[in-house]
């Protein structure tokens, strides 16, 4: 009779743009402890999945590693797997790219360790029905899904102790349900309660087996695991009961287990990810009712996976700074993919297509994209990176397609995919993204030169898991839990940072506020200033290839224009707006008019980053009011400058603006830029009419 077999995928992964440090802690802490326990129990055979991007650091920094790595291989203790080079959501990203990425790292693993993976790592294991046929064309025989998937098709639990065949236009997949269960158990509880389970299973699926996926980072990276892994023998011991139990419990590689077994059937899945990506992709006032249900339902575990969260690309309408990464993802892509049927015999033109596409593919690692325990979406230095990629890949693909020196053009389109007309404006020196939709403002403003994009920052909204920081019971206390579990703070009194924003963090937002107001409000987003005017939608006048005039629509207390205009320069570029605001109430209004610049230059204690302001320094987390009419930033890592000038205004408001989210280590304050308000105290009656400017020069700087 065939032994029962357990059947493990263990899945590492760093952020592409990640701090050194934090690749070497994980390399200290887990990568390789990780290894050396397994060379030390040759009867654990596993697969392991290292993302492109992880494997190009690990060869370079460590490279002894996958000396250890492939004995392993070639004894056919571990089975590498494969999946897209630069981790990326596969459903969200164009099925060309999707063939690419899944393609080169097959390619890399094979002249690394001397085999072609057979299947593919799914990032956060987000499924959706029409992968199949995505899977099949690129050579994958099988991937991992979560139990989560079935469970909520309908299938029951006793059922999803082998594999399914997933079909899309007639193209099949062979799919392996990874059990929530064994995610929980290991390595969490104690070895014996894993066997247990695992004995209970084999004494009612005979000759079946069971199968985890879960991150490698959990066995050392996650707080408290690697003392509990390693120093308390945790991983060693678990392995010793594995080989303990060899009578009738067999260690199998997943795609061993898939090619010695038949297929239980046909499975028809719905989009779907593990249960706490689904509750994290939900907006936040749904996410707070379906935790409240979860708990509520906690009892009834036959019922439990019928209560779905939303699906992954919800992260794109939760969070617009998400959306709009990905529609320039897409839009670059699609530029870049145009330049292979272009037909050029210079020599650089393949090299410089060449580098455009594996930028494109490096902007599609999914962790800036979402955000949860995990996801990069909240870390500025995680979201530059995508964003450099596809400044720089954008470029090149403008270029090429020009073939000029310069060039300036404006394209009207729905850039972001939300029902309104944007208006985007590109040369050889800048990209920028106009949003009449949002009051007239600025969402995206590159600087190609330095590769740069400018503005980069996040919205302070409120999150489901605020409420926990004014709950001290809810803190952990426990020394080793699934990060799920895990209440932490990384500074106290983060609860004094919880303000929210009631606009998207763009540039030239016109506002109209109260003169009592003053720079506290502005910390703390409580400048009640007229949403018209501020986030209401404008009408586009007319539009030139380097400027475009708006008019607000719909206030029957104040009119207001704006014009703007973009010049290259040898060392940069100028875009400016000129403001015209009229009252229409009756009645005078003591006002302050402001304009809102949001930029990010991501390091705020870097020394090389700050502003400056009267021939005076002072570092980003700058919260003052200047009496000036022109302020400076310079950013020395990017090699740029931007100078604000306002001219006739009475004072800067500068304020930093600092988001509070969850993470791996726990709750932490960020900073996510500087709001920079440009104020003009008004006196304006009826009919009277306030005109500003502000312009922003962006320079090289040495």
């Amino acid at each position: 009779m065939p032994k029962f077999q357990l059947v493990l995928l263990i899945h590492a992964h760093q952020p592409v743009g990640n701090f050194e440090q934090v690749f070497e802690r994980a390399y200290a802490l887990s990568y390789l402890p990780f290894v050396e326990v397994l060379e030390r129990h040759p009867a654990i055979r596993l697969g392991l999945h290292y993302t492109g991007s992880l494997l190009e650091w690990l060869e370079q920094a460590h490279p002894k590693y996958f000396d250890r790595l492939r004995p392993l291989v070639k004894r056919g203790q571990v089975e590498i797997v494969g999946g897209g080079f630069f981790e990326p959501i596969l459903v969200a990203i164009p099925p060309e790219d999707r063939l690419e990425q899944i393609s080169r790292l097959s390619e890399y693993i094979e002249e690394h360790f001397g085999m072609k993976p057979r299947g593919a790592w799914l990032a956060e294991r987000v499924w959706e029905p029409q992968l199949p046929s995505t899977l099949h064309r690129a050579g994958v025989e099988y991937t991992l899904v979560d139990d989560n998937h079935f469970l909520g098709a309908g299938f029951e639990p006793d059922q999803l102790y082998g594999y399914y065949l997933a079909e899309d236009q007639g193209e099949t997949v062979k799919l392996l349900p990874g059990l929530k269960a064994l995610r929980y158990l290991v390595p969490f509880r104690g070895v014996t309660e894993t066997t247990q389970f695992l004995r209970q299973a084999a004494e009612k699926q005979e000759g079946g087996f069971a199968a985890m996926g879960d991150d490698l980072e959990k066995f050392g990276v996650w707080p408290e695991t690697n003392k509990h892994c390693y120093q308390d023998g945790w991983l060693e011991s678990f392995f010793a009961e594995l080989e303990r139990n060899s009578s009738w419990l067999q260690l199998a590689t997943p795609g061993d287990a898939a090619n010695s077994h038949a297929a239980l059937g046909r499975a028809d899945l719905p989009a779907a990810s593990y249960t706490e990506m689904m509750e994290w992709a939900l907006p936040t006032p749904a996410r707070r009712r379906f935790h409240a249900l979860g708990k509520e339902f906690a009892s009834r575990t036959n019922d439990l996976p019928f209560l779905r969260g939303g699906i992954w690309r919800n992260f794109f309408s939760k969070y617009p700074e998400s959306n709009l990464l990905h529609k320039k993802m897409l839009l670059v892509s699609q530029k870049v993919r145009k330049l292979a049927g272009r037909r050029r015999t210079d020599k650089a033109f393949p090299e410089a297509r060449e580098k455009a596409t594996m930028l494109v593919l490096r902007s599609q690692c999914n962790d800036a994209y979402w955000h949860g325990v995990f996801g990069g979406l909240y870390s500025p230095h995680l979201r530059m990176t995508p964003w450099r990629s596809l400044v720089e890949a954008e470029t090149i693909a403008d270029g090429l397609q020009h073939r000029s020196r310069t060039y300036a053009n404006a394209t009207r389109l729905d850039f972001d995919a939300d029902g309104c007309e944007e208006v985007y404006f590109t040369s050889d020196r800048y990209a920028a993204l106009l949003k009449p939709s949002d009051g007239g403002t600025v969402c995206e403003l590159d600087f190609r030169p330095a590769r740069a994009t400018l503005i980069n920052s996040l919205s302070r909204r409120p999150e489901s898991y605020h409420a926990r920081l004014k709950n001290p019971a809810a803190m952990s206390t426990q020394a080793v839990q699934s990060i799920h579990d895990q209440t932490r703070v990384k500074e106290e009194g983060l609860e004094r940072w919880l303000h929210y924003d009631r606009w998207p963090r763009h540039c030239f937002r016109l506002l109209v506020f109260d003169r009592a107001k003053r720079l506290g409000d502005c910390a703390k987003a409580a400048l009640e200033e007229d949403a018209k005017v501020a986030g209401g939608a404008y009408r586009v006048a007319d539009v030139s290839p380097t400027a475009a005039s708006l008019a607000l629509e719909q206030s029957s207390t104040w009119s207001a224009e704006k014009r703007f205009s973009l010049v290259s320069r040898p060392e940069g570029f100028d875009m400016a707006c000129d403001f015209r605001l009229q009252r229409r109430a009756p009645g005078e209004a003591s006002v302050i008019v402001a304009v809102e610049t949001t930029l990010n230059l991501l390091a705020p204690d870097a020394p090389d980053r700050y502003f400056e302001s009267g021939g005076e320094r002072y570092p980003l987390r700058w919260n003052s009011a200047a009496p000036a009419s022109e302020l400076r930033l310079v950013d020395g890592w990017q090699q740029l400058a931007v100078t604000i000038a306002a001219p006739g205004a009475h004072e800067f408001w500068v304020t930093p603006i600092e988001t509070v989210s969850e993470s791996e280590e726990g709750f932490e304050r960020i900073y996510q830029g500087s709001q920079i308000l440009a104020t003009w105290p008004a006196e304006l009656p009826s009919g009277g009419e306030w005109r500003g400017q502000l312009a922003l020069r962006v320079s090289s700087w040495r």
